[in-house]
């Protein structure tokens, strides 16, 4: 490899890097933290949703996906103020999705999705997310069914990885 070569791989290697620390932590977000001590610190969001309280706030998403497990939300009110921070990929915030609502609720408590996959003969269209390992360190996506426009049910799916339970294949 060319030292050309080894410095632009290494500088990508920086880049990615620096891309994933750039994540907040619910640790270092605190209520009554400014909106702009947010940005300043972790860039922008991946989006930024008004409240639905006609109480001029907005909710901050900083989400990891598709490969990273957690999906930050920060609450500010309309000056500006953190008045909540929630990882909404942890088990009890997806337990909240239910039969019945639509996309765009989802989108707000999930956030960004992994992949979106339509079912041309069951007529679903699944969205998933890659979440935190639960279960003996196995690696697990969430997956919310959609049909005719609203949640039809949610389902979790374990991801195989065969070199590492398959050594040597």
């Amino acid at each position: 490899m060319s030292t050309f070569s080894s410095i632009a791989l290494a500088g990508l290697v920086c880049i990615s890097l620096s891309a994933c620390v750039s994540i907040p932590s619910p640790l270092s977000v605190s209520p009554g933290m400014s909106s702009a001590a947010v940005l300043a610190q972790y860039g922008q969001p991946v989006r930024s949703w008004p409240d639905l309280d006609g109480q001029g706030g907005k909710t901050l998403e900083y989400s990891q996906q598709p490969m990273g497990k957690s999906a930050l939300m920060i609450r500010v009110d309309a000056a500006g103020r953190v008045i909540g921070i929630e990882d909404t990929l942890q088990p009890a915030a997806r337990a909240r999705v239910q039969p019945g609502w639509t996309p765009d609720q989802v989108s707000r408590l999930l956030g960004r999705e992994r992949s979106r996959v339509t079912f041309r003969f069951s007529g679903e269209e699944v969205w998933d997310w890659t979440v935190p390992d639960e279960m003996m360190g196995q690696r697990q996506r969430f997956n919310v069914h959609f049909k005719d426009g609203v949640v039809l049910r949610t389902t979790h799916s374990m991801i195989f990885d065969d070199e590492r339970m398959f050594p040597g294949r």
